[in-house]
């Protein structure tokens, strides 16, 4: 029956579901989260992988301006932190990880409402500080004695490609620092106290001139793939959906490629 709908009365029914989901939000006083009830505008909260803070906030004000009911409100950290947030009764509507390994989990623990889609994948690359000092042009070139090198935390989802990468290639990594997210490595570069770090592609271009990129071609054999899903948990599951189909519709699948992120 949906199919047979004209466009503007399709709107009008999604812009009724959102609005239906976000009056039973406010209405709702029981509720132990203050953030919920006390919010003037009734929000869904999206936990989202570090390296999608800078695409999501994009698609969150696009989601805001379609639908100015509903606000869209952020927790970007790394996968596996947010996963365990989640486990241990967070409130959230959305959840989208770096992986399929931190999904699956979720999947698994009961917190998914429904299949997630895959919606991006991402690769690794070497950042430097501007200029390369010291010459890092190769995997190899990182385990070289001398080179203070930062990488995620085998947990996460970029230390899992880091660590996958490791084991293709022999090369035993012994990095000053293991991070718990990628924009964490990418912090440590650009401020100087590393000489070398792996972080997606997605990232080093969102740093631009501050990091030098150095691409390697063992990054073809770990790249991630991002799921989305909404959570069995949602407060406002109308709103949560249609943030999803912004995401995997066609206005995310431009945003996320001009950001370097390729299809699933």
């Amino acid at each position: 029956m949906t199919r047979a709908l004209g466009p503007a009365l399709a709107a009008l029914t999604t812009a009724a579901l959102l609005a239906g989901c976000a009056t039973s939000g406010t209405e709702d006083t029981g509720s132990t989260d203050p953030s919920r009830t006390a919010a003037a505008v009734p929000e869904i909260t999206v936990y989202a992988a570090a390296s999608l803070r800078s695409t999501f906030t994009e698609l969150g004000e696009m989601f805001e301006a379609r639908y100015p009911t509903t606000a869209v409100r952020f927790n970007f950290a790394g996968s596996a932190d947010l996963l365990t947030q989640l486990s241990q009764g967070a409130p959230a509507d959305v959840f989208a990880s770096a992986d399929t390994a931190n999904m699956t989990r979720a999947v698994d623990a009961g917190l998914v409402a429904g299949s997630p889609v895959d919606f991006a994948t991402n690769t690794l690359t070497i950042v430097t500080p501007p200029g390369n000092p010291r010459g890092v042009n190769t995997f190899a070139d990182l385990a070289a004695p001398g080179t203070q090198v930062v990488v995620c935390a085998p947990q996460v989802p970029c230390g899992a490609a880091t660590a996958t990468v490791e084991q293709a290639t022999g090369v035993d990594l012994t990095p000053v620092s293991e991070e718990s997210s990628v924009t964490d490595v990418l912090g440590k570069v650009t401020s100087g106290q590393a000489d070398a770090g792996l972080v997606y592609v997605t990232d080093a271009a969102g740093a631009g001139a501050k990091v030098t990129a150095v691409a390697f071609p063992e990054s073809a054999g770990a790249v991630n793939t991002y799921p989305i899903a909404v959570l069995n948990e949602s407060e406002s599951a109308s709103a949560a959906r249609e943030f999803v189909n912004l995401v995997t519709g066609e206005a995310g699948r431009t945003v996320l490629t001009d950001a370097g992120f390729a299809a699933p």
